[in-house]
């Protein structure tokens, strides 16, 4: 990878737990169930032996992802809330009512919980933008026009 990864604080948290948990629950849990199934004898036709190796390859896998974007983290620090950056919630006016998202790194974005991320096509539009800026944004339903009311 070795790009730098932006995240909020709480998302370098989180992922740091997740690779813990990995490390110290997941990773004995697998290497043990490896060791039960080759104590059942032949592994050439052992289907718990090849579905816990393939658990295997997959924690490890994981662990090595995290490990990379840990290491090229870089949390953005509390802004003044004069303008979105990364780690800001942003409250929008947009035809019908209004919206707030809470602007993040990639590897954080969750939809469904208003969390977009900074490389998104909003995310990038509400980037650097004061309260009372307005902008648009291309969408599948057409160009929707925002306003900036809060920022938090």
């Amino acid at each position: 990878m070795s790009d730098v990864v932006y995240l909020t604080e709480g998302g370098l948290e989180k992922l740091k737990k997740e690779l813990f948990e990995l490390i110290d629950q997941k990773r004995p849990a697998v290497a043990q169930r490896i060791k039960e199934a080759r104590e059942m004898g032949d592994i050439s036709e052992n289907a718990e032996y090849d579905s816990a190796r393939q658990e295997q390859a997959f924690v490890e896998g994981k662990i090595e992802e995290l490990e990379d974007v840990i290491k090229n983290a870089k949390t953005m620090p509390s802004g003044n809330n004069s303008e979105v950056c990364i780690g800001t919630k942003v409250t929008v006016r947009i035809e019908g009512g209004e919206e707030t998202f809470h602007i993040v790194g990639a590897q954080e974005a969750d939809p469904e919980e208003n969390k977009i991320s900074h490389e998104s096509p909003l995310g990038a539009s509400l980037m650097g933008k004061k309260i009372g800026d307005s902008f648009e944004v291309e969408a599948p339903v057409g160009k929707l026009t925002y306003k900036i009311i809060k920022i938090q």
